[in-house]
C-alpha cells in the first residue's frame, strides 16, 4: 500500500469543503430568493384581500342606505294612504283597518297613526280597546 502524502489529504479535504461551502452558499442564496418572492406574493395577496373587503364594505353600505331610503319612502306612502283612508269620508278609521288596508301589522299601524296624531293630522277617540278610532282633524 502506498502512503498519500499528507499534504496531498490536506488539500483533498480543502477541496470537498470548497465544495460543500459553495454548495451550502448556493442552497442558502436560494432560500433567501425564495423567502422574498413568497414573502412580496402574500404581501399582494393581502393586498388584494383588504381591496376586496374595502369593496364589500361599500356594497354593504350602500345597500344599507338604499335599504333605509326604501322604507322611509314605503312609511310615507303608508301615512298618506292612511290620510287618503280618511279623506275618503267612509267613516271613522280604526287600527284595524289600516292593518288590512295596508297589510300591516297591528305595532306598524299603531305607530303610523300615533306619528299622525303628533303630527296633529289626526285625533284619537276613546281611551283604548276596540272602541277607538281616528278622525282627521
Amino acid at each position: 500500500m502506498t502512503a498519500v502524502p499528507l499534504k496531498s489529504k490536506s488539500r483533498i479535504y480543502d477541496k470537498k469543503i470548497n465544495k460543500f461551502m459553495n454548495i451550502l452558499l448556493i442552497f442558502l442564496a436560494g432560500l433567501g430568493i425564495g423567502g422574498l418572492v413568497v414573502y412580496f406574493f402574500v404581501v399582494k395577496q393581502n393586498k388584494k384581500h383588504s381591496n376586496i373587503q374595502l369593496n364589500v364594505r361599500m356594497l354593504e353600505r350602500e345597500r344599507a342606505e338604499s335599504l333605509i331610503e326604501r322604507q322611509a319612502e314605503e312609511k310615507r306612502r303608508n301615512l298618506e294612504a292612511i290620510m287618503g283612508l280618511l279623506e275618503s269620508g267612509n267613516g271613522p278609521l280604526t287600527n284595524d283597518h289600516v292593518e288590512k288596508m295596508l297589510g300591516i301589522s297591528d305595532a306598524t299601524a299603531e305607530r303610523y297613526l300615533q306619528e299622525l296624531e303628533k303630527q296633529g293630522r289626526v285625533r284619537q277617540v276613546g281611551k283604548t280597546g276596540k272602541y277607538v278610532y281616528y278622525d282627521k282633524i
